[in-house]
């Protein structure tokens, strides 16, 4: 009779389990720390050094983050992008969520094409619609020169200093308004058809089903879109960087912090200062980002 083999231990048994789990998410863990925790420690390595003319790069420790709290052009961006945040964020989230509901309706008619329509401009690069909406900006040369030429009147220029964070604005909306027209359409898809179906015996109007079932049960898609929005406002680059070359006196290089950061890397060649901008901004950002988080999720 044969004799049954002993089992493994349990110890033995958990170790293997272990070292398999580790199997799968190992290559994940290595690009992740490649490239999003190296590039990370990095900065704030390079953040830490000066290069100074006699002696070469020196340790200075936290000089540079001294000298960015105090650095009136770093909070002059600081509070270009606040305001753009405060402003621009509401605005397309409104437009996006508007939209959303109107084609979760079902009243709209070619509900397909339109949702296809507005999601479009995002599938457009960043650099071509900035580029784009830079030439039909133009004044001298784009659709507003054109305008005024065709009817004889003066339009405002929208590349001048007093408008052209207005216009950014309205090129990220344009370009975001899709995405997050999409993220509040799915949620919406998946709320209970039942409820709609229970509150309309009940007499409620569109209205009310609106406020009391739809946007309570989106809520969570709505702090989403927001933390995003908010990230993508603090890192705000692409779209001065372009339209500086059509607006050089209305964008300076410290319109918003990004935008600093580059020109003091590429033109400046303070890599080491660069560092400790991008490190403040990163932490700034993630306070904003964590508190918007806690109060949009409380009490869900």
């Amino acid at each position: 009779m044969a004799v049954p083999l002993a089992a493994a231990p349990p110890a033995t048994r958990r170790a293997r389990r272990s070292y398999r789990g580790w199997q799968f998410v190992g290559p994940f863990m290595i690009v992740f720390a490649l490239v999003f925790l190296a590039p990370i420690v990095y900065a704030i390595y390079l953040s830490l050094y000066r290069n100074r003319l006699i002696g070469g790069n020196a340790f200075v420790g936290l000089d540079n983050y001294t000298q960015a709290l105090q650095d009136p052009q770093f909070w002059s961006g600081v509070g270009r992008v606040g305001l753009f945040l405060v402003v621009q964020v509401p605005i397309m989230l409104f437009l996006a969520l508007l939209v959303a509901l109107a084609l979760d309706s079902g009243r709209l008619y070619g509900k397909s094409f339109f949702r296809v329509s507005i999601f479009l401009p995002y599938a457009v690069p960043a650099v071509v619609a900035a580029l784009m909406w830079g030439f039909i900006y133009g004044s001298q040369f784009g659709l507003i020169g054109n305008l005024n030429d065709a009817l004889g009147i003066t339009l405002p220029d929208p590349l001048k200093p007093s408008l052209i964070l207005a216009s950014i604005g309205n090129i990220t909306t344009w370009t975001f308004v899709g995405y997050n027209m999409l993220i509040f359409y799915s949620a919406l898809q998946v709320v209970p058809k039942s409820l709609y179906e229970s509150a309309a015996i009940d007499g409620a109007g569109q209205v009310r089903i609106i406020r009391s079932i739809k946007l309570p049960a989106i809520r969570g898609a709505l702090v989403i879109a927001t933390i995003f929005s908010i990230i993508g406002s603090f890192q705000l680059f692409n779209e001065p960087a372009i339209l500086r070359n059509l607006a050089p006196n209305a964008i300076t290089t410290y319109f918003t912090p990004n935008f600093y950061a580059y020109s003091l890397t590429f033109s400046g060649q303070q890599i080491n200062y660069s560092a400790a901008i991008a490190v403040v901004m990163a932490v700034i950002t993630m306070i904003v980002a964590y508190v918007v988080q806690l109060r949009g999720t409380k009490d869900l």
